[in-house]
C-alpha cells in the first residue's frame, strides 16, 4: 500500500575498466574481457535492477563520458568492474563526478589459474595475454589509494565470478540502494504529539530529513476525525469481516468494540491514502471524554493491518522507530514495535514486546485480537494485539540520535525461543542473545538508543551494515 514510490526497478551503473595499450599488444583479451563483463551484466539483472552498462573505460576521456552517461541515466548505485590492471586515472574522473556510491568488483574469472595449463603456454606473449585476464587483484590497491587520497568513498567485493560468497554481498549492496531509495521517496505521517515527558524519542525531523531524505507530514487529528465520520456502515461490516480473517478475534471483544475499531480503520485508510503515506506515528491525549479520545483508543487493528500492508504504524510518536520499521519492512524482513519487558535470568533470555501495532508477517500463527478494560500510561481502552514473534533468527534495529547531533544504526542479532510469556493483550517474545541477556542489556542501553527498538526475521545485520555506508552514518553492532 505505497502511494509514491517508483514501482519500476532501480538503476545501477556498471563499468569495466582496463588499459588501452593491452589490447594492441594482446590479440582478443578486449573481446574476453567483453565476456566476463556480460556475465557481471547477466548475474545484476537477475536482482531486479535495471543494468546501465557503459562499457570498458580505458582512457580518462572514456571516464568523463562514463560518468556523464551515468548521471543522465540518475543511477542510484555503480558498480566497477575491474577487468584487468588499469590506470586509476581512468576511475578518478567517474567518481568525482557522479555522487552516488561505487562498488569496486574485484572478481576473477575463475577461483585460481589453471597452474599446469597455463605454464604449458609455449607463446611468451600469449601467457602474458592469458595471465591480463586474471589479473584484477593489481588494480584493486591502486585504486583504493587514489579514493582514500581523494577522501571518496567506496566498498570491495573480492571473489571469483561464479563465487556465491561475492554475489551474496553484490546482491545485499543492491538491497541496501533499493531501501535508500525507498526512504528518500517516503513520506512519514505525524498524527498527534510525543508522549508527553518521553525525552528520549524527542525527534528532530530536520536532521532525519538531511540523512534519509524522506517527507515528514503533519496530520490533523481533525482530519482523522472528519474522515472517521465518512466511513459508511457497509464500510465498517466489510472491515470486520476482515478483522475476523486477519486477526484471532477473542470471544471477549464486544460488537461494540469491533465496530469503533473498524470505523477507525477504515478512516486510518483514507488518511494514508489521502496523504499517499508511506509510514504512520501517532499518540494524543486530550481531556477525559474528548472526541479524539474515542479515535486515538480504537487505533491498535487497524494500524496492525496497514502495518501488514507495508505501511508501519508506530504508538507513542515514536519516529525514529517507525523508519526503522520502514527499512526492516522493505529488506522484507517485517519490522515488529518493542521495548524490554522483563529478563530471566533463568533461561537467559530478554523479553521484548509493546502494546499497539503488530506486523502479521513476523507472528508466530495466527494474531489475537483481546480487548482492554486500560491501556496502560494511555487514555481510554479498546482492542488490543497479543502476539509472538516467530521463532528463529531475528535482527534488532533502532536509529540513534546520539549528543553530537548525528544519526547512527544500533543492531543486534539473536534468537525468538520458545518459552512462556506474558499474556497481557501485548506484543511479547522471549529473545535469547550470543552475548546473554546481561550483557546485552547493558551493552545495548549503553549505546544510547530510546527505549524501542524494531524487530524483523532472520539475520540482516549485513544488509543494515551496507544501508548504513550508503547513507553514510555510523553503525553500531552489539552481537
Amino acid at each position: 500500500m505505497s502511494f509514491i514510490i517508483p514501482d519500476n526497478p532501480i538503476k545501477v551503473g556498471l563499468f569495466g575498466i582496463g588499459l588501452n595499450k593491452y589490447w594492441q599488444q594482446f590479440k582478443g583479451l578486449h573481446e574476453r574481457l567483453e565476456r566476463y563483463q556480460s556475465t557481471v551484466y547477466q548475474k545484476i539483472e537477475n536482482f531486479s535492477v535495471e543494468v546501465v552498462d557503459a562499457g570498458i573505460v580505458d582512457t580518462p576521456q572514456k571516464a568523463v563520458e562514463a560518468a556523464e552517461f551515468f548521471k543522465k541515466e540518475n543511477v542510484e548505485l555503480v558498480f566497477l568492474l575491474i577487468s584487468t590492471y588499469a590506470l586509476s586515472s581512468t576511475v578518478l574522473p567517474i567518481a568525482q563526478r557522479i555522487k552516488v556510491p561505487i562498488v569496486v568488483l574485484n572478481l576473477q574469472p575463475v577461483d585460481a589459474i589453471d597452474y599446469e595449463k597455463f605454464n604449458g603456454i609455449e607463446d611468451r606473449e600469449a601467457m602474458t595475454g592469458e595471465w591480463l585476464a586474471h589479473c584484477q587483484a593489481v588494480a584493486a590497491p591502486e585504486i583504493s589509494c587514489v579514493f582514500h587520497r581523494a577522501h571518496i568513498d567506496y566498498h570491495l567485493v573480492t571473489g571469483y565470478l561464479d563465487d556465491a560468497e561475492a554475489w551474496e554481498e553484490i546482491e545485499d549492496w543492491i538491497d541496501a540502494a533499493k531501501v535508500a531509495r525507498m526512504m528518500r521517496n517516503s513520506r512519514v505521517g505525524l498524527l498527534g504529539h510525543y508522549y508527553n515527558g518521553m525525552l528520549d524519542i524527542y525527534s528532530d525531523l530536520t536532521l532525519l530529513s538531511v540523512i534519509f531524505g524522506n517527507h515528514f507530514k503533519l496530520l490533523e487529528m481533525d482530519e482523522l476525525g472528519f474522515l472517521r465520520d465518512q466511513v459508511a456502515e457497509k464500510q465498517i461490516e466489510d472491515k470486520i469481516i476482515k478483522f475476523k480473517r486477519k486477526f484471532s478475534v477473542s470471544s471477549e471483544c464486544s460488537t461494540t468494540e469491533l465496530c469503533r475499531a473498524a470505523r477507525t480503520s477504515c478512516a486510518l485508510d483514507a488518511i494514508v491514502k489521502k496523504n499517499a503515506l508511506d509510514s504512520l506515528v501517532y499518540y494524543y491525549e486530550g481531556v477525559t471524554g474528548n472526541k479524539h479520545e474515542d479515535i486515538i483508543s480504537s487505533m491498535i487493528a487497524g494500524s496492525s493491518l496497514l502495518t501488514a500492508e507495508h505501511v508501519p504504524v508506530a504508538g507513542e510518536y515514536e519516529i525514529k522507530n517507525v523508519l526503522a520499521m520502514k527499512i526492516l519492512d522493505t529488506f522484507e524482513a517485517g519490522g515488529s514495535f518493542s521495548e524490554f519487558y522483563a529478563m530471566d535470568f533463568k533461561d537467559d533470555v530478554v523479553l521484548l514486546g509493546h502494546d499497539g501495532p503488530a506486523h502479521f508477517a513476523i507472528a508466530e500463527g495466527k494474531i489475537g485480537l483481546v480487548p482492554l478494560k486500560v491501556y496502560h500510561g494511555k487514555p481510554g481502552k479498546g482492542l488490543s494485539i497479543q502476539m509472538v514473534v516467530k521463532h528463529g533468527p531475528v535482527t534488532l534495529l533502532s536509529i540513534v540520535e546520539d549528543g553530537e547531533g548525528k544519526v547512527f544504526f544500533l543492531v543486534a542479532e539473536g534468537e525468538s525461543v520458545a518459552g512462556p510469556t506474558l499474556q497481557i493483550g501485548n506484543t511479547n517474545s522471549r529473545y535469547r542473545f550470543s552475548v546473554g541477556a546481561r550483557t546485552f542489556v547493558n551493552k545495548w542501553s549503553e549505546a544510547g538508543p530510546a527505549h524501542h527498538c524494531a524487530i524483523g526475521i532472520g539475520h540482516i545485520s549485513h544488509k543494515i551494515k551496507k544501508l548504513a555506508k550508503i547513507l553514510n552514518i555510523n553503525y553500531t553492532q552489539i552481537c
